[in-house]
């Protein structure tokens, strides 16, 4: 090819100009985020996650728990998120800077997560780890999710009960203990609170240009009567 060396040049610089406005403009936009200081609270939002909450983070990430759940609360005028109880405004960029593996995701086979500890019901531990090894909510009748007993050990009862025992159906003298894992995955399903409003996460309403519909409607200027000074 007469060109090949400026063709391969041309396709380089342009590969590079795409990835620099993707990942570096995106990185200089979000990157430099800080937590954002409510002086009226005297605290800063969002909340650093503690250390099990943080684990349960990347247990989350490893069972792939974004196959069948988003973090991501959509505008009123993207979905329903919010009539469907998921949160009372829509997710942005500050919430995930704790996060350090963010699960946005990308299927809603479950509903959203992004909200769960911050919910008008929220389901206390207990409740959380029961539903993790049974795939049953409380009040359900049926399996709502994958049980996943495998978060959970079987373990000869030696003296007195663990306090972290489940109360569920076992072999004489066996009781059912959450693993580390488990209590990770639950303190970070617990962990989850957008709730804070920031500044950013309120609604833009564009203003509607004169002819529009809906726009108000401007009253011309009166005409003035003659004689009187212009």
């Amino acid at each position: 090819m007469k060109n090949g060396p400026i063709f391969f040049l041309g396709l380089f610089a342009a590969l590079t100009l795409s990835w620099a406005g993707t990942v570096l403009l995106a990185n200089h936009q979000l990157g430099a985020l800080a937590p954002y200081y409510d002086e009226n609270e005297s605290a800063s939002f969002p909340v650093w996650q503690p250390g099990m909450a943080a684990r349960g983070q990347l247990v989350y990430a490893d069972l792939g728990c974004a196959s069948c759940h988003t973090q991501q609360v959509r505008r009123p005028d993207f979905g329903a998120d919010q009539a469907r109880g998921w949160g009372e405004r829509q997710s942005v960029a500050r919430d995930y800077i704790f996060q350090a593996r963010v699960q946005l995701g990308a299927a809603r086979v479950g509903p959203d997560l992004a909200n769960l500890g911050g919910r008008k019901a929220p389901y206390d531990p207990d409740e959380l780890t029961l539903f993790l090894y049974t795939g049953i909510l409380p009040g359900a009748k049926a399996v709502t999710h994958p049980p996943y007993k495998f978060l959970f050990d079987e373990r000869t009862v030696v003296g007195e009960t663990s306090k972290l025992a489940l109360k569920v159906s076992a072999p004489a003298g066996t009781q059912v203990v959450p693993t580390e894992r488990a209590q990770s995955l639950v303190a970070f399903l617990q962990s989850l609170n957008i709730s804070y409003a920031y500044p950013e996460a309120r609604p833009f309403v564009a203003e509607k240009k004169e002819g529009e519909h809906g726009a108000e409607k401007k009253e011309a200027p009166a005409a003035k009567k003659e004689g009187e000074k212009k």
